[in-house]
């Protein structure tokens, strides 16, 4: 929720729906306190369900939402000029990718007893992907704006960049698989499978943010090939939204799933308004002006989806209240 709000609001700020992206960005920083008041609650009150998510290979990569969602609030507020807490942002963000980076796949897959694991691959593993890009994205954002670290926010971002980009190599193989070798159930191909798509698109928004950064030796090095691939990655972005679209229709209409809120409803809203920022920030830093325009007409796209999906979301929660 956090992470598709957010989104949308840099999004509507970069299309200059300035008042629509201030009213999205403050409802940004609310969601995001109240989550993580939340989250600390549950750390305290229920240590054994948290500890059984992360054994969980299922559930575990859910936890990288954190680092995505401090990042991408980290970029809103760096785009209205709160550089200083955007920056203590990223660094929280950074430390928390760095020990979930190595935790969680080491709980949740390598240290298990149970075989295969590969029948627990899903949409949910690109998270992982999505957390490494948006550290990229938050560094990229904030190196114009601090002189002294210039060099390590250029180091800090192409690293995660590249990081970003193997793992979603191994995540795409993975969830593959998974989908080819063993049986599944409709039910299963939930929303979460569209980060498959977030997670090129936000590979583009970090790729893109790295090609308009200023000299460096490590921006120096990599500038040339990561513009060539960044429209590699949103060809392929634009490849996958039919095929989601009509994964989502075989599952709803041809395989009878009930079509009706879910929590993850936002995991379909984050892609799809990161593809359009993926095509302004692409369209802006390549010089592309049709890319551009798809990202500045795709924002209806997405305002609409957020749109929908809060509406599910008070809808199911009024539902509830009067069940």
């Amino acid at each position: 929720m956090v992470m598709a709000t957010g989104i949308v609001a840099i999004g509507a700020d970069l299309r200059g729906w300035h008042t629509l992206s201030l009213i999205l960005l403050v409802l940004t920083a609310v969601e995001y306190v109240v989550l993580v008041v939340l989250t600390l609650w549950r750390l305290l009150a229920y240590r054994t369900e948290v500890a059984a998510d992360l054994h969980d290979s299922r559930q575990a990569f859910l936890f990288f939402t954190f680092v995505a969602g401090t990042n991408v609030l980290a970029a809103g507020l760096a785009g209205q000029g709160l550089y200083v807490v955007a920056a203590v942002l990223l660094v929280v963000a950074t430390l928390a990718w760095l020990i979930l980076g190595y935790s969680v796949p080491w709980v949740a897959v390598l240290a298990r007893t149970e075989r295969s694991v590969l029948t627990e691959a899903n949409g949910t593993w690109f998270i992982w992907v999505v957390a490494a890009q948006s550290v990229a994205v938050g560094a990229a954002t904030l190196e114009p704006h601090f002189e002294a670290g210039r060099d390590a926010l250029a180091i800090l971002a192409v690293a995660a960049w590249s990081v970003g980009v193997v793992l979603y190599v191994a995540c795409a193989v993975y969830v593959s698989l998974r989908l080819m070798v063993y049986p599944f159930d409709p039910r299963e191909l939930d929303p979460p499978y569209w980060v498959s798509m977030g997670a090129v698109a936000i590979t583009v928004v970090a790729g893109a943010r790295i090609v308009e950064m200023s000299s460096a030796p490590m921006v120096d090095a990599v500038r040339g090939l990561v513009a060539g691939l960044v429209v590699v990655f949103w060809c392929f972005a634009t490849w996958l939204i039919p095929v989601l679209v009509a994964v989502g229709y075989w599952r709803h209409r041809v395989r009878g799933v009930p079509f009706r809120f879910e929590p993850t409803w936002w995991s379909i809203v984050f892609p799809l308004g990161m593809y359009a920022v993926a095509g302004m920030y692409l369209g802006r830093a390549d010089q592309l002006p049709i890319v551009a325009w798809i990202g500045q007409a795709w924002m209806w796209v997405a305002v609409t989806a957020w749109i929908i999906a809060f509406g599910g979301m008070i809808r199911s929660a009024a539902s509830r209240l009067r069940r």
